[in-house]
């Protein structure tokens, strides 16, 4: 598995495999993320331009892109927040994921970053319990920090809120 950053002539490839990863979500009954549109290719072409939208290449797949993760930094927080991971199902449990992680932390310590953070579902497998298991940590309501309360709250006008959802965070000083 390759990981580089993303071409613009892949940008809507990232969009079908946000809407292949979405549909797992059916099954739990959240169809409104399923059905939900993905990044435009101008926002998603904000992060490329950006330098933090990466794509995990599987070779087997003639070079195609099968998972993307795109970050924005929060400087008042010295974190980089990941905005989204998606993996395409017929990639998904292979490591890619956390392949992208580990990636993005990377590129984290070389701007001098000294956390990863992300907005998850609670309830959803792969979502809050994956990332504990990779090394993220529940923040508690007072450990947010006005970056995060802002995201928060974006996210609810969105209609995120309608499933439990939470901060997470891994330092990286921890993290190999």
């Amino acid at each position: 598995m390759l990981i580089r950053p993303a071409t613009a002539a892949e940008l809507p490839a990232l969009q079908d495999i946000e809407r292949a990863a979405g549909e797992p979500f059916r099954a739990l009954g959240m169809a409104a993320i399923a059905d939900d549109e993905p990044p435009t290719v101008e926002e998603l072409d904000r992060y490329r331009r950006a330098g933090r939208a990466w794509v995990a290449v599987d070779d087997a797949d003639s070079g195609s892109p099968v998972a993307y993760l795109v970050a924005d930094p929060l400087p008042d927080d010295h974190a980089l927040h990941i905005e989204q991971v998606s993996v395409h199902p017929r990639a998904a449990r292979r490591g890619v994921g956390r392949a992208l992680v580990a990636y993005a932390a990377d590129r984290a310590r070389e701007e001098g970053a000294t956390a990863l953070t992300l907005t998850t579902f609670t309830d959803v497998p792969w979502n809050a319990p994956y990332y504990t298991r990779i090394g993220f940590r529940p923040l508690a309501d007072a450990e947010l920090t006005p970056a995060l309360r802002r995201i928060r709250a974006h996210e609810a006008e969105l209609g995120l809120d309608r499933w439990p959802r939470l901060c997470m965070r891994r330092d990286l000083s921890a993290c190999p």
